[in-house]
């Protein structure tokens, strides 16, 4: 890696004085144009890879991004050797925005409030984003702030439902793998629902989900056992296949 001395500008271009080297007069006017031929095909690159998971979802071939963006297959791998480096630089900042979510539920006092808002909101973005819906719904090897985003809408559910337990507003036999499942099963057919009926098809169906966690005299108990975490991880491997 390349550490920038006190000639560089903060854009990445080279500060004009002094003899940096590169060009036949030691200008060095052949590095910033390299530089920033580097850092239009990456922004091309995320892109391009932007609108090709999102229509195709998350197995799409790479190289049909590499030829959407213009590029060549080799400078693809150049800014990202593997699928999970390109996948991790196109949603982190969706992905990230769902954390935010999570955090605003866990703040809010009445947890089943809590819980629909936040469900609502990822439901949103499964229902546009067909490269978020996969990454959110199956689970994919290396995508560090996908990981991170796992980790996080775990604890945000699981909070809720203690909290809702002890409100008396959520049924006390459901589990944090329980919802979760659910959520991924449910989120798998949103792409396939709104695309043959209507963008907000998927608000039935979540409503019915989630009117079936609630706590009621008359529910009978749900059949056993529970989904272990080791299970659940599982099948989100199993879905991505």
């Amino acid at each position: 890696m390349k550490i920038a001395d006190s000639t560089d500008r903060p854009d990445g271009t080279a500060a004009t004085g002094g003899k940096t080297g590169g060009g036949k007069d030691g200008s060095g006017a052949g590095v910033p144009v390299r530089r920033r031929d580097a850092r239009r095909n990456r922004d091309l690159l995320l892109e391009a890879a932007h609108e090709v998971f999102t229509e195709l979802g998350l197995n799409a071939p790479l190289d049909v991004i590499a030829r959407r963006a213009g590029v060549g297959n080799a400078t693809l791998y150049r800014h990202f050797p593997h699928r999970a480096a390109l996948v991790d630089a196109v949603f982190r900042d969706q992905l990230t925005g769902t954390m935010d979510a999570g955090d605003r539920a866990r703040d809010v006092d009445d947890a089943w409030t809590g819980l629909i808002g936040y469900l609502q909101a990822v439901f949103t973005v499964l229902a546009t984003d067909r490269g978020t819906n996969d990454l959110m719904t199956t689970h994919l090897e290396g995508v560090e702030s996908l990981m991170a985003v796992h980790a996080h809408n775990h604890r945000t559910v699981e909070l809720l439902l203690e909290r809702g337990r002890h409100q008396g507003t959520i049924r006390p036999d459901v589990t944090t793998e329980d919802v979760l499942f659910a959520l991924a099963a449910l989120g798998r057919a949103v792409p396939a629902l709104t695309t043959a009926t209507t963008p907000d098809a998927w608000r039935r169906p979540l409503a019915l989900l989630c009117d079936s966690l609630r706590a009621a005299p008359t529910s009978p108990p749900l059949p056993s056992p529970a989904l272990t975490p080791e299970q659940l991880d599982d099948t989100l491997h199993h879905f991505n296949r």
